[in-house]
């Protein structure tokens, strides 16, 4: 019960149903068997999310153009975005040039 809880459930209810559903299916036994792998570890994290994978290319990207957005030697066009685009994703992400 306590690696359930301290699994970060990524696909929300559904991942948890279909794991309890798969685990249900395979268990031999009395005794139900439910593997989380390393995810299930305290302190171990799971595969990045795409906010968190987006947020550091991006990052990335604005300090190896100095945070300038627009035209050729721009964040936009290194991503391949328009730059209104990456300008709503930036507040989006509340992310804010440092000083």
């Amino acid at each position: 019960m306590n690696a359930l809880r301290q699994y970060p459930w990524p696909g929300n209810i559904r991942e948890l149903r279909n794991v309890i559903e798969r685990a249900v299916i395979l268990s031999e036994g009395s005794t139900l068997q439910i593997p989380l792998g390393a995810a299930a570890v305290p302190g171990a994290t799971g595969p990045p999310t795409l906010a968190t994978t987006e947020r550091t290319q991006i990052l990335a990207a604005l300090e190896q153009t100095g945070w300038r957005i627009r035209g050729p030697a721009g964040a936009a066009a290194l991503l391949g975005l328009k730059p209104t685009t990456l300008e709503s994703r930036i507040k989006k992400l509340g992310l804010h040039r440092p000083r």
